[in-house]
């Protein structure tokens, strides 16, 4: 099926391109799903001690963006060009997120997926996303 990359790679290159946020994100694990945990900390949080849909939309932007370079290989110009959160419930106080991507579509140009994220040890669904990236032409795979 062409090139996978493992959930060590997709790790080296977030802390490698992105080592801004790198910090922020651990990746579980890489496959036909890949998950990916947000180290929830004092500037993930709002005011009422939940963390931020910022924080959740970087979560989901991430997770996908690395669910289709597991797929492609690191193409660093693939580009989010939509997406769309539905907010389900508060987070649990004081656990990380974790952020669950599924590719539904893969193709030569767009990669369509989405995301699901719970606080870390509960079975309920905190947030969805759905996302359409866009692949540059020349893509590693």
């Amino acid at each position: 099926m062409g090139l996978r990359l493992e959930a060590a790679d997709l790790s080296a290159f977030l802390t490698r391109e992105f080592p801004e946020v790198a910090d922020d994100f651990e990746v579980l694990s890489a496959g036909d799903e890949l998950a990916m945990r947000l180290k929830v900390g004092p500037q993930h949080l709002r005011p009422g001690g939940t963390v931020s849909g910022p924080s959740m939309f970087a979560l989901a932007d991430v997770a996908m963006y690395l669910a289709i370079l597991s797929r492609i290989g690191p193409v660093k110009l693939a580009v989010t060009t939509n997406i769309s959160m539905d907010f389900m419930r508060k987070p649990e106080a004081g656990r990380d997120l974790i952020g669950t991507a599924r590719i539904l579509k893969l193709g030569r140009v767009l990669a369509v997926g989405d995301v699901l994220i719970r606080s870390a040890g509960s079975e309920g669904v905190v947030a969805r996303a759905g996302l359409t990236y866009s692949i540059p032409p020349g893509r590693a795979a």
